[in-house]
Parts: structure tokens; C-alpha cells; sequence
């Protein structure tokens, strides 16, 4: 599907007057940094500067390129031009306001904004779950993303979101993609058993992704935990200590049916406020999300399916008689 917004090339003049010589930093990824822009328009973009020295190749800016141009949903980050020029690989992209899920979980800056509500928390976990839906039965070709984690995902406000970084992402089908081995990328604490030990993607490698981040949205903690962090969680989850990755350290506690031993993994910041059923259902899904065997996993259109409808049944049971 091509994106129906104008997508057009830029001049290397004229992103750096829009960011002003690139002097407004909003954003890190793995091999870029990236600079709000002000368009002559009157909108905002972001500019991803693609840097050599950060690990960028003008192929992985052109794979990042092909993808965009195939993709448009309104919980994906969208292109809106790119620039090739004097040795600059620069894209312009969406704007989205409120920084990302890491930021509002695990900063000061995003904390001192109050508690991010357990409803919220479903709200988001629901557009990327469409989102990733989207990429990988509605796309032409599947796109894999690769890199599904909270520093990737863009807060509209604090109950949307958007999937950004299409970097490393992969087109195919899983039959082709499970055939054929590729460099493992990634983000660690989010990668699969499986995908580190053969190097073999597919969409179901999203799909742990994903359970880890159902987990960091229930505990309120990293997907990889170290100093004061472990101090928190040996609190509140029963863990094993010779893991610093979330999945094995709620591992006992997110088995269990005991309402009580799930509460406690519960994010202490919301204070008790979540729906017992909901988290039921949350805990469940993450733990097929997480399974060892990447074929049991379900489908994200199975989990969007699962996470909407705990959410109406609640909002139904909350509307007056």
C-alpha cells in the first residue's frame, strides 16, 4: 500500500533551513539522530540524519526508504520526504509531540507528568498491536519490523501511539524469511531465544517483542534491568536472579492464576487502579506472545482481537444502568 500523502525529495538546503542547521535535537536511534523541523507551511517534522559514523549505510537508508514508501496506517510514523545529497541520507518524517513510551515510563521528565493511567497503558498497547497487525497482513509485501520496543514507539498523547524506526525492517513472507538467515538486529531484552540462535526472522519474532512490551506496560519496568532497578523488582516480582531480561524475571509470577501474585507485578505508581480481568487477559497474552516455540505464538491480529475486547467488555460494564 503506497502512502497517500505527497512524498516528495527535499534539497539538503532546505532541511537545513527547516531544522535550522540542525540545531533542535528531539531524538536518537541506533544509527541516526533526529532534529525537529519547521516546514514553511506551518507544520512540524522530524529529520533523521542517518550517520556513518553511528553504524548507517546508504543501503539500510534505501531499504528504510522502500519500506516507507509501501506503508501508510495512522499508528505508523509516516514519510513525508527524503534528501540524498553531498553525502547526506536524511528523512523527513511525522511529527509526533509527546516523545515515546520510554520517555513517559522511565524518565524524570516523563514521570514528573503524573502517573501514565492503567487505561492509557491499554490504549497504547492496542494501536501498536494494530499497527503491527497492519504491517503484517496488510502490507504488500508483510514487513517485519524488527525493532519493537517503548523507545520506538511515539506518544500522540498518553493514550495513542504510533511504531517508528523502520531501519531494520525486513519484507517478505515467514516462509521465505524463516529460511533464510539474516544478521540478528534488534534491541536486547526484546529479542527471542530463537532468532538469536538461528538468525532466522519472522513475523512472530514482532510478536515477542510485543509481549515484552505488554510486560513493561504491567510492570513499569525496563525490558533489560540493572542497579537500582533490580532493587525495585526483587520487591514486587518473584524473579529469577540470573536474568537481568523482564520475560524470565516475572516468569513465575506472570504463570500464576492467583490474582493477588499478579497484582504484584503491577506497576506500584498506578496505585492498585487496574482492572483484575483486564490484567488477566494482558498477562495471557504475553505469556503466548513469549513462548519458546515461535509457531505456537499467536498472530497480532489474535492479540488486537484479545486486548479489544477486554477493553469494551469493561467499558460496557461501566456504562449506566
Amino acid at each position: 500500500m503506497v502512502c497517500e500523502e505527497i512524498i516528495r525529495t527535499y534539497t539538503l538546503e532546505e532541511l537545513r533551513v527547516a531544522t535550522r542547521d540542525f540545531r533542535v535535537p528531539i531524538g536518537v536511534g541506533a544509527t541516526s539522530y533526529v532534529y525537529l523541523a519547521e516546514l514553511g507551511d506551518g507544520r512540524l517534522g522530524a529529520v533523521k540524519r542517518v550517520v556513518a559514523e553511528r553504524g548507517g549505510s546508504k543501503k539500510v537508508f534505501l531499504d528504510e526508504v522502500s519500506v516507507l514508501l509501501r506503508i501508510s496506517h495512522p499508528n505508523l510514523a509516516g514519510l513525508m520526504g527524503f534528501c540524498m545529497e553531498k553525502g547526506e541520507q536524511l528523512l523527513l518524517l511525522e511529527y509526533v509531540p509527546n516523545k515515546t513510551l520510554f520517555d513517559r515510563l522511565h524518565t524524570y521528565q516523563g514521570q514528573s507528568q503524573g502517573v501514565l493511567p492503567w487505561r492509557s497503558r491499554l490504549s497504547i498497547a492496542a494501536d501498536i498491536a494494530r499497527a503491527l497487525d497492519y504491517l503484517h497482513t496488510a502490507a504488500d509485501p508483510p514487513v517485519i519490523h524488527r525493532d519493537v520496543k517503548s523507545s520506538n514507539i511515539l506518544l500522540v498523547d498518553d493514550a495513542h501511539a504510533k511504531l517508528a524506526d523502520f531501519g531494520l525492517c525486513k519484507l517478505g513472507h515467514d516462509g521465505d524469511a524463516a529460511r533464510t538467515p539474516t544478521v540478528i538486529k534488534g534491541s536486547l531484552g526484546y529479542v527471542d531465544a530463537a532468532y538469536l540462535s538461528t538468525g532466522c526472522v519472522s513475523r512472530k519474532s514482532d510478536v515477542y517483542s510485543f509481549g515484552v512490551l505488554l510486560l513493561e506496560l504491567v510492570t513499569g519496568l525496563k525490558a533489560m534491568q540493572v542497579g537500582e532497578n533490580r532493587c525495585i523488582i526483587m520487591k514486587i516480582v518473584t524473579i529469577n536472579t540470573g536474568s537481568d531480561v523482564l520475560p524470565e524475571w516475572t516468569a513465575e509470577s506472570r504463570q500464576s492464576e492467583d490474582p493477588e501474585v499478579l497484582m504484584v507485578m503491577v506497576d506500584p505508581r498506578l496505585g492498585g487502579n487496574v482492572d483484575v480481568e483486564q490484567l488477566r487477559v494482558v498477562v495471557d497474552v504475553a505469556n503466548s506472545a513469549l513462548l519458546d516455540n515461535c509457531e505456537a505464538r499467536p498472530d497480532m491480529s489474535q492479540i488486537l482481537g484479545r486486548i479489544l475486547g477486554c477493553m469494551e467488555v469493561v467499558g460496557q460494564a461501566e456504562l449506566p444502568v
